[in-house]
């Protein structure tokens, strides 16, 4: 009797202690009802740099979005390369690609926009240095249709990629806010999406591109770099105490500005909202 009451009263324990169930991250067509709070020190750090953009944190534990300029926050723009974060997760769910180390990218000799692009790659070392080529290669051996059926059911921004299927991220069709950035990052840090726990851990390990005592950061650049005036990006997720919150920000990439001011403008955003420690 004694065995069964110990054994009783280890699994309520064990229950008690258990990591509460993260909260289900709303649908991008559910994104009306989220509240958003404009922040005023965000406000003043854009004004001061006199940028026009928005970002926008998705608080998953109060589930409200905070940040500055909740119009453009909801205005869809070309994703760029901040897509790569994407089109990693469907090549692997369409097993285009075997895994994040898989060498799938060889190099043909073609011409290069950074000499660090010319060589092969695996979908690890392709995200580090944004090499177009390889998810352009990526994108292909995906194919249209399973790209297509894949962007649907993730309700990717406008989920639409035209009739260039290595081409609708950069300047083309596809369309998607930075609101809708967010609940997509927040999903993929929880693992709520509709693929394997596998695949979505992998991607969130190649993701990562620093940490601190405490946190991590993980995320994505990405620059439409024909447009004029362009658009930069910058998004992702930071785990800090135990909480997730997902970001981005985008911006007018005019004339003479460095494209290292979307990591700058970010971080200093985070760091406003107490993230990143000091």
């Amino acid at each position: 009797m004694k065995v069964l009451i110990w054994i009783v009263a280890v699994c309520l324990l064990s229950v008690a202690q258990a990591a509460p169930t993260p909260p289900a991250i709303p649908a991008s067509s559910e994104q009306q009802r989220i509240p958003f709070l404009n922040h005023p020190k965000i406000a003043q750090l854009f004004q001061a740099e006199k940028v026009r953009g928005t970002f926008v944190l998705y608080d998953l534990s109060q589930q409200r979005w905070v940040g500055y300029d909740q119009q453009r926050a909801q205005t869809r723009y070309s994703p760029a390369s901040t897509f790569k974060i994407t089109n990693s997760l469907i090549g692997l769910a369409t097993g285009a690609v075997s895994s994040v180390d898989d060498v799938f990218f060889h190099y043909q000799g073609q011409e290069v926009y950074l000499p660090s692009w010319a060589q092969d790659m695996s979908l690890r070392e392709a995200i580090k240095v944004s090499n177009v080529l390889a998810y352009q290669d990526l994108a292909r051996k995906i194919g249209a249709r399973q790209m297509q059926s894949q962007l649907t059911k993730l309700q990717y921004g406008n989920a639409q990629i035209g009739t260039e299927v290595d081409q609708f991220w950069l300047n083309g069709d596809l369309k998607i806010s930075a609101q809708e950035q967010t609940l997509f990052l927040a999903r993929l840090a929880q693992g709520q999406l509709s693929y394997s726990a596998q695949q979505q851990a992998a991607v969130r390990d190649i993701a990562l591109l620093e940490q601190g005592q405490g946190w991590k950061m993980y995320g994505k650049t990405g620059w439409t770099g024909r447009a004029q005036p362009s658009t930069g990006w910058f998004v992702g997720w930071v785990e800090q105490a135990g909480k997730t919150y997902s970001f981005a920000l985008n911006m007018d990439m005019s004339e003479g500005v460095p494209l290292s001011k979307r990591i700058d403008l970010a971080k200093q955003s985070l760091r406003s909202l107490a993230l990143l420690g000091p």
